[in-house]
């Protein structure tokens, strides 16, 4: 699914919509048979309810997960990149050809001074310099960078937020 084709507004989801999606996010492997039983449903209705929350948009993918450095990445950057001029030829442009380039893992277009932030991924710090001449300082519609070098990254849960959340200072 296309992120231009992601609903715009929040889904209704019931308890077992939630529990569904926790246990794909939990383990996106899981077999029908499992996640109904985890669900506490039948595994026609787990499947029913799978295709539901992809048809409503709500999940939008299965993907594989690789350790980026037994694939030779183990260098990883955030770039920071302003453009020079805020054409929507540009943008559109860069906001097209970025995303294709194979060490980019993530592209934010953000607000602020900051147009874009990029995350990639290469061999070595030499890798990067040269990334970063080849695409970033030689490309006419960009202005500025900043690189920052990733130590660690820790990913979040990513599953669906509880339904209620505890009042600030609850110690939750």
């Amino acid at each position: 699914m296309a992120p231009s084709s992601f609903p715009q507004q929040p889904v209704e989801l019931d308890a077992v919509d939630r529990r569904i999606i926790q246990e794909l996010v939990n383990d996106a492997r899981i077999s029908n048979a499992m996640l109904a039983q985890r669900s506490g449903i039948a595994p026609s209705t787990a499947l029913l309810r799978t295709r539901s929350l992809i048809d409503r948009g709500v999940l939008t993918g299965y993907h594989a997960e690789v350790s980026l450095p037994a694939v030779g990445r183990s260098v990883q950057a955030l770039i920071s990149v302003r453009l020079r001029v805020h054409d929507r030829v540009e943008i559109d442009k860069f906001t097209q050809k970025m995303p294709q380039l194979p060490e980019v893992l993530s592209m934010f277009h953000t607000s602020g001074v900051t147009d874009y932030l990029l995350h990639i991924a290469v061999s070595s710090t030499e890798a990067l310099r040269d990334w970063v001449l080849d695409y970033l300082a030689t490309d006419e519609s960009v202005g500025h960078t900043e690189t920052t070098l990733v130590f660690g990254h820790h990913k979040g849960l990513g599953g669906p937020i509880p339904t209620e959340l505890p009042a600030p200072g609850d110690g939750h």
